[in-house]
C-alpha cells in the first residue's frame, strides 16, 4: 500500500511512470502502425517490420543498441509525415488501440498516487504525439516525451529535437523537481527497463515492473521492490475506481496536453542551455 495523503505543508511528490510494458502492455508508437498504414503513412513492408520489432520488445525488451536501432528506424520512417495527420489518426484510434492494453494494475496505482496528493508524470522514449493523449487518457499531470523536428511544412524533418531515454529521463525528472518544488527522495519511479536504471535512481522510491533481465539484477542488487502487471483492462470497465477529473472530457485531454507542451518546453529549454553553455 501507498502512503497517505501528503501533508501539504510539506515538499511537493509526484511518481513517474515510464510507459511501455509499465503503464501499457505493449509498445505505445508501434501500436499504431496499422492506423498509420490505414492513412497512407506507411507501407505493408513497414507495418511487418513493425509488428516484428514488437514482437522482439514484448519478449524480451529492448537494450541500449535495440533502443537505438528503433530511434534510427522510426526516425527515418516518420521523415515527411503530416504532423496534423498523425495527431489526427491518433486520436481517432486512442480508444481502440490503447485502452485494452492499459495494465489494471498501474492504473490502480495512478489513482493511489493522486489519492495520496502526488503528481503523475509520464516520462516515455515514445513520440509526444502518442505520449500526450494516452497521458491525457490515463489523467496524468504531466508528460515527458521525445519530441521531432518539425519543418516549416508542418512535417517531420526526420531529426530529434529532444529524445527522453536514458540519463535524459533522469535530467528530466530532476528538471521538474527543481521547476515543481518536487521533494526527490519521497518521489516514485516505475519502469520495466535498464536503460531507465537513472531515472530509478533519481528518486527515492524506485519500483521495477515486469522488468528485463538487466532491471531485474539491479532490483535484487539494490533491494527495490518487484512488481508484476499482467491484466490489462479497459478504463470504462473499472470506473468509477479510476480517477477521472470532474471535468468534460475535452477539457480534461486540453488540459494534460498543455501541461505536457508546459513540460517538455521546460525540458528543451533546459537542454539547450546546457548545450551552450
Amino acid at each position: 500500500m501507498l502512503r497517505a495523503v501528503e501533508n501539504h505543508s510539506s515538499p511537493r511528490t509526484a511518481a513517474f511512470f515510464d510507459l511501455d510494458k509499465t503503464v501499457i502492455a505493449k509498445s505505445s508508437t508501434l501500436t499504431f502502425s496499422k492506423s498509420f498504414y490505414q492513412g497512407g503513412l506507411i507501407n505493408r513492408r513497414a507495418v511487418l517490420r513493425t509488428a516484428y520489432i514488437q514482437f522482439v520488445f514484448l519478449a524480451g525488451g529492448a537494450d541500449h543498441e535495440q533502443m537505438e536501432r528503433m530511434r534510427a528506424y522510426l526516425s527515418a520512417l516518420c521523415k515527411g509525415w503530416d504532423v496534423r495527420q498523425v495527431k489526427e489518426l491518433v486520436a481517432e484510434t486512442l480508444h481502440d488501440l490503447i485502452d485494452p492494453i492499459i495494465y489494471d494494475e498501474a492504473a490502480s496505482l495512478i489513482e493511489e498516487h493522486h489519492a495520496a496528493g502526488r503528481d503523475v508524470v509520464i516520462v516515455s522514449t515514445s513520440g509526444a504525439e502518442v505520449v500526450e493523449p494516452i497521458g491525457a487518457l490515463l489523467g496524468a499531470d504531466r508528460v515527458v516525451a521525445t519530441r521531432m523536428v518539425v519543418g516549416e511544412d508542418g512535417r517531420f524533418t526526420g531529426e530529434v529535437e529532444y529524445y527522453a531515454y536514458g540519463p535524459t529521463k533522469a535530467e528530466a525528472v530532476r528538471e521538474l523537481a527543481e521547476a515543481e518544488g518536487y521533494d526527490l527522495a519521497r518521489c516514485y519511479a516505475y519502469s520495466d527497463s535498464a536503460t531507465d536504471l537513472p531515472m530509478l535512481e533519481a528518486v527515492g522510491h524506485p519500483y521495477a515492473v515486469n522488468p528485463d533481465r538487466a532491471l531485474r539484477r539491479a532490483a535484487t542488487a539494490r533491494d527495490w521492490p518487484v512488481l508484476v502487471f499482467n491484466r490489462p483492462v479497459r478504463l470504462k470497465q473499472r470506473l468509477p475506481a479510476f480517477r477521472m477529473p470532474p471535468r468534460p472530457a475535452l477539457v480534461v485531454a486540453a488540459a494534460a496536453v498543455s501541461a505536457a507542451a508546459a513540460t517538455a518546453g521546460l525540458v528543451w529549454y533546459a537542454a539547450r542551455r546546457r548545450q551552450s553553455a
